[in-house]
């Protein structure tokens, strides 16, 4: 899959019911609880990738005052640039809204993810020993075992200059 071939729109009124589905599909439920509080990215600003009239990624994200936080990103066909032309659009974004830092979360067996934000200048900021633990008992669907058979129970925080 080419670039060019990948189109990156912001998700509309009329996308919400599918990224409340995807995101049931991809994240056990309609909410994401991260770091002791919970999101329902159906009702967030993000941006969809398509490629040949399909979903091919999406990120969400939530904005306070100088800062835009990651809450979903997900790209359903990977190693194909989706991924970082969803942050390039989160970027620009950030950018035009004034914030000075991206920050996102993401868990401690989620190792191929530290990877790709590090990669696209993400540093590490803030490790929440237990949160996922916590996170757990208000979503149930939280899996005990991640990636690579890696007991899952921490969080993760990057950080990035806009």
């Amino acid at each position: 899959m080419r670039a060019r071939e990948i189109a990156v729109r912001p998700v509309q009124e009329s996308d919400r019911p599918t990224v409340e589905w995807l995101t049931t599909q991809l994240w056990g439920a309609a909410e994401v609880v991260v770091h002791d509080g919970a999101f329902y990215p159906a009702t967030l600003p993000g941006f969809i990738a398509e490629c040949g009239g399909r979903i091919a990624g999406l990120v969400t994200f939530d904005v306070r005052p100088g800062v835009l936080e990651i809450v979903t990103i997900n790209a359903l066909d990977r190693f194909s640039g989706i991924g970082t032309m969803l942050i390039e659009a989160v970027r620009a974004e950030a950018k035009r809204l004034g914030c000075q830092q991206i920050t996102l979360t993401t868990t401690n067996d989620n190792v191929d993810a530290l990877r790709f934000y590090q990669r696209r200048g993400f540093r590490l900021a803030a490790l929440r020993p237990g949160a996922v633990d916590r996170s757990r008992l208000r979503k149930p669907e939280i899996p005990r075992t991640g990636d690579f058979g890696i007991p899952l129970r921490d969080e993760i925080d990057l950080t990035c200059p806009v």
